[in-house]
């Protein structure tokens, strides 16, 4: 059985990673999975040791190394026996290189005392743009508690008041937010500049406007988690949005904006090339006194149209943002666990109703007549809690979702559009199955986009 998981974060380029496929849906940043590791482990980097990892010949410790100048041992188990072996050479050099390390010279520069802090900040700045990698968040963090003392502290409170609403957000987004209350549009270039009064007032103005974003995010939109977010950056847009409508808004503009994002959500539009240009164009709007309207045609000019057709689900899979609309989708039709009959829901206690995808059908069912990518396809893809997705386990949809239609009926399955014809239920029909579903979740996300508040 798969747990449902989805991760987002904010980078230095703003950029919001996608879902991962283990781990509970959540808002919290997943550690890699074994297949991405095991890339990692390929390309020879430093990684940290698993027990799948540690199994493998090609293994070292980085700490067992610099205990000993000897190869002998690391060589013998990578399967190596002898100087004529054409990789004797070359791991040789490897573990030469990673000896080396401990040669490395660090340069150290000692400031004088009588520096300013707002100098110090200044030249951690410099220094930190080049070299080792800190995200743009980072450096401005360090530029703004140069000029207000313990600010840091005032943005983590925030931070945790929003996590314990269900908001978990990283630091970065908060202080990207902060830019564009502060500066009408996202990037840190111009924070140096900004006076301890305006950072002071665009804060007060910033956190005013996060509230209203998460509170229309969770009663206007059916999102109560970051982790049916296709990205943070659209909390940005909704608070900014807010603030300029004064917190007062018609009720044909909260259905549009409704609309905006939700399609928005649905069809990644902060995560199609550099996201920060595209956040930067929607604050622009905004500033410049637009409407909703005009933020639906940014997006109508990114995509083309934004119904959401059968052929666009074609292929994707849990990292989809289409696959975040599908779950409140699922969950605005009333679908519940097939078994409990618990509405289907992120914060479930205890693990037997914790929300997983399943497969409708098993991978281990589907496994040498279709590809990984086929039986991860969208349309196969359901949402019920743990124990009934381990009671169903690797069985044929024919043998478990016919009797539950018999004793359930076929709403349950209806609200999350699944076909429950015997004939699109067998494993030589599982194409035919897809096509089906497709067309009935595609017509169930337009109608749940478009739908009243």
């Amino acid at each position: 059985p798969d747990q449902l998981a989805v991760v987002t974060e904010v980078d230095e380029n703003g950029d919001d990673a996608e879902v991962d496929e283990e781990g509970e849906l959540g808002g919290d940043e997943a550690d890699a999975s074994e297949d991405e590791l095991l890339t990692r482990f390929n390309k020879m980097t430093f990684v940290v040791a698993t027990r799948k990892l540690e199994q493998l010949p090609q293994w070292v410790k980085v700490s067992e190394v610099f205990k000993t100048d000897s190869d002998a041992p690391f060589l013998k188990r990578a399967g190596i026996s002898g100087f004529d072996d054409p990789r004797y050479e070359k791991y040789s050099q490897r573990l030469a290189r990673l000896r080396g390390i401990r040669k490395y010279v660090y340069r150290m520069d000692v400031l004088e005392r009588t520096l300013s802090y707002d100098e110090v900040t200044e030249i951690f700045v410099r220094v930190n743009s080049l070299g080792a990698k800190l995200r743009s968040s980072d450096l401005a963090l360090a530029q703004i508690t140069a000029k207000w003392r313990h600010s840091l502290q005032t943005f983590l409170d925030f931070q945790s008041t929003c996590a314990q609403n269900g908001f978990e957000l990283d630091l970065g987004l908060h202080l990207k937010n902060l830019m564009a209350f502060a500066t009408g549009q996202s990037r840190f270039l111009t924070v140096g500049s900004l006076t301890l009064d305006v950072l002071q007032q665009a804060w007060k103005q910033a956190c005013e406007g996060m509230e209203f974003a998460l509170n229309f995010a969770r009663s206007n939109l059916g999102i109560d988690s970051p982790a049916l977010l296709s990205s943070p950056f659209l909390l940005v847009v909704l608070a900014y949005f807010g603030h300029r409508r004064d917190y007062a808004l018609s009720t044909e503009e909260a259905q549009q904006l409704r609309y905006w994002a939700l399609a928005a959500n649905a069809k990644g539009r902060f995560s199609r090339g550099s996201s920060e240009t595209i956040l930067d164009q929607d604050l622009a709007i905004i500033r410049n006194g637009g409407g909703v309207n005009e933020l639906i045609d940014r997006l109508r000019l990114q995509f083309g149209r934004l119904d959401i057709t059968p052929e666009e689900l074609e292929g994707r899979n849990q990292r989809s943002a289409l696959f975040k609309t599908m779950f409140l989708a699922f969950r605005a039709a009333g679908a519940k666990d097939w078994r409990s009959h618990l509405a289907i829901a992120l914060d479930h206690s205890g693990s037997q109703h914790r929300l997983q995808f399943h497969h409708i059908f098993p991978k281990a069912l589907l496994r040498g007549s279709y590809t990984p990518r086929e039986a991860d396809d969208i349309a196969n893809l359901a949402f019920i809690g743990g124990k009934t997705n381990r009671a169903i386990s690797d069985k044929a949809p024919v043998t478990y979702l016919l009797p539950l239609v018999a004793q359930h009926g076929a709403a349950p399955f209806a609200a999350q559009c699944i076909p429950v014809e015997e004939e699109l239920l067998a494993l030589d029909h599982y194409k035919a199955f897809l096509q089906e579903r497709r067309k009935r979740i595609a017509a169930a996300l337009n109608a749940f986009i478009h739908a009243t508040a």
